[in-house]
């Protein structure tokens, strides 16, 4: 058995070193001489895959693949099915080894003969991480192997070799110890950025399915570099910063400043509102503005936090992220004491998302912080109504708590009874809030 699984391989390698260099696309059939021979072999091996019969579609694969081997490119995918599913089933390490390397020789064979050479070695690489990504003998050749993917591909790498690329890193720092720090930034930065252009690509072709699929794998991607390389944040500041005040549009740079302070906690340090300015410029993002404007107000300066929180607005694609932008909004409104422009804020964010609450809370509380600013200080029932009012709000969010909070503030029975109201009539109140309420009583609905 060993004797067939070596000769299998070895007639791949004869197959190999006898291919022509030059090459078609073989994108039409290009039959040999005995065109009747090479169908048969072509339907003896095709019956055989159809029937998952692997090891019998052998036979016609090779036969056809040293006759007529710039055929058509069908030839060298069926023959990567076959032998990644021969590979896939053997349980015999040595056996299956020899399998793996002829499905690697196959992607070879492929493009000696075919070309398409970035496409084909993409695929090429899928594979050999799978197989022989944790064979030592093979890791550090898995790595060479999507160095050169990435190197001839440029942002045209496919998706399942981006954050493989950084499993294969992991892999080799871990089995092989063969990589010093610079060597796993160097690989990172150029991974990044190609998600990064994948990403932008994204965006301007409003797919945010893809969008957040990439940033998904970009998280997952950070997530091994930090077990890899200690990049905190006086990491940062140590190494980084200089570099970011010398050329202080360096995008590339700021987005790895961005990113390793992020990941690092260190979000209310200058130098990350100023690397999140350099990304947010060159493709402005919801999240970057919701984000700099809460950190903008946590600092005090919040014209700039108003600036962006508008600009998040008109930035949300979803209805979450309109109505969660609306109530940032609202809530810094309310800070500045802008309490009627901070209750439309929080109505367009129920307008936005209708399965979100919050936007009747904190109306609800904006009413129940207006005692003093509503009260005419003649009739505590008048002055109460607001409490009412916040109260029905409250009711809208859920808020049981609340509820009983405002609940508690309701005018007494003989606060009505001194206006001559009854419970039941209603009341507009007169201030900025100008709700018209139904009368209730403290302890009744």
């Amino acid at each position: 058995m060993k004797m067939k699984m070596r000769s299998l391989l070895l007639g791949l390698t004869v197959m190999v070193l006898t291919s022509l260099t030059a090459f078609s696309q073989c994108k039409e059939f290009k039959w040999p001489e005995d065109k009747a021979k090479a169908e048969e072999q072509v339907a003896i091996y095709g019956d055989a895959l159809k029937q998952k019969n692997y090891r019998g579609a052998t036979a016609g694969l090779q036969w056809m693949m040293k006759n007529a081997p710039q055929w058509n490119t069908k030839l060298y995918i069926d023959g990567s099915e076959i032998y990644n599913g021969l590979a896939s089933a053997e349980k015999d390490p040595a056996k299956k080894q020899v399998l793996v390397d002829s499905l690697m020789m196959m992607y070879d064979l492929r493009i000696a003969n075919c070309g398409d050479e970035v496409n084909v070695l993409n695929r090429k690489a899928i594979y050999a991480a799978v197989y022989n990504g944790q064979n030592k003998d093979k890791t550090a050749e898995v790595l060479a192997l999507y160095d050169k993917v990435y190197e001839i591909s440029g942002n045209n790498v496919l998706d399942n070799n981006l954050l493989t690329y950084m499993q294969v890193v992991q892999l080799n720092v871990a089995l092989l110890k063969n990589l010093s720090e610079d060597q796993i930034l160097q690989r990172y930065d150029k991974l990044s950025g190609v998600i990064d252009v994948k990403i932008k690509k994204a965006q301007a072709e409003n797919k945010q399915a893809d969008v957040d699929r990439l940033k998904k794998t970009k998280s997952s991607v950070d997530d091994i570099l930090i077990k890899l390389v200690k990049v905190d944040c006086p990491f940062v500041k140590k190494n980084l910063e200089p570099k970011f005040r010398q050329n202080p549009s360096d995008l590339v740079l700021a987005k790895k400043i961005f990113q390793f302070m992020t990941t690092g906690g260190c979000v209310d340090d200058p130098l990350w509102v100023e690397s999140a300015e350099v990304i947010h410029k060159d493709s402005p993002d919801y999240g970057l503005a919701k984000n700099m404007g809460k950190v903008y107000a946590k600092n005090g300066n919040m014209s700039k936090a108003e600036e962006l929180i508008d600009e998040a607005v008109t930035l949300a694609t979803s209805p979450q992220d309109k109505a969660e932008a609306y109530l940032i909004q609202g809530d810094l409104l309310a800070q500045k004491g802008n309490k009627s422009a901070a209750r439309e804020s929080y109505r367009k964010a129920i307008a936005a998302d209708g399965s979100s609450k919050e936007g009747y809370e904190k109306i609800g509380d904006l009413y129940l912080g207006s005692f003093k600013d509503c009260a005419k200080g003649s009739s505590l029932a008048e002055d109460r109504l607001v409490y009412i009012a916040a109260y029905e709000m409250y009711v809208k969010s859920g808020n049981q708590q609340k509820i009983n909070q405002a609940r508690a503030q309701f005018p007494s029975v003989t606060e009505l009874f001194e206006l001559n109201w009854k419970e039941g009539d209603s009341k507009t109140i007169s201030c900025w809030v100008g709700e018209t309420v139904v009368l209730k009583t403290r302890g009744k609905e």
